[in-house]
């Protein structure tokens, strides 16, 4: 880890705890050559996954797509940037409890659905009549109606 005051390449950690939600360390650093103290922030990734889109093309797994396309249906909606990221690390532990080198785009879709039909229901159905394609106003209203009968918990 270099500095990121003198770029020295040398800093050692003095202390590393786990966060609250259990899925990142932060450790704190100082550097060997200037002795500035810093934050990190450790955690683990989606490596080595493929999706396979509609059209058929294969396409390594990116996290900024992933995040991009929730921060677009969540949009102007209330949110803390906590619960946010609680919310991508779901879909991608649940991503990751699948065991797959390849997931269609279909598979991620559905679990991102999943996840935001609890997590908030005004961006399920941005994020649902994008997904979805819905072609006219009684596809989009059947899935209202689906999202009233299903109890939500959060």
């Amino acid at each position: 880890m270099h500095c990121p005051l003198c770029n020295y390449c040398d800093t050692k950690v003095s202390d590393s705890r786990v966060s609250t939600d259990g899925f990142s360390i932060r450790r704190r650093r100082e550097c060997t050559k200037c002795n500035f103290r810093f934050s990190t922030v450790e955690e683990s990734e989606i490596l080595d996954l493929t999706v396979v889109k509609r059209d058929g093309r294969h396409e390594p797994y990116s996290k900024d797509k992933l995040v991009a396309g929730l921060k677009h249906s969540l949009e102007k909606r209330p949110h803390t940037a906590e619960a946010f990221k609680g919310l991508v690390q779901k879909i991608e532990r649940d991503i990751q409890k699948k065991r797959k080198l390849e997931l269609t785009s279909r598979e991620i879709g559905e679990i991102v659905m999943k996840r935001l039909k609890n997590f908030d229901q005004v961006a399920y159905i941005r994020f649902a009549s994008v997904y979805r394609s819905f072609q006219d106003v009684e596809s989009f209203t059947r899935e209202l109606k689906g999202l009233r009968r299903v109890p939500t918990s959060r």
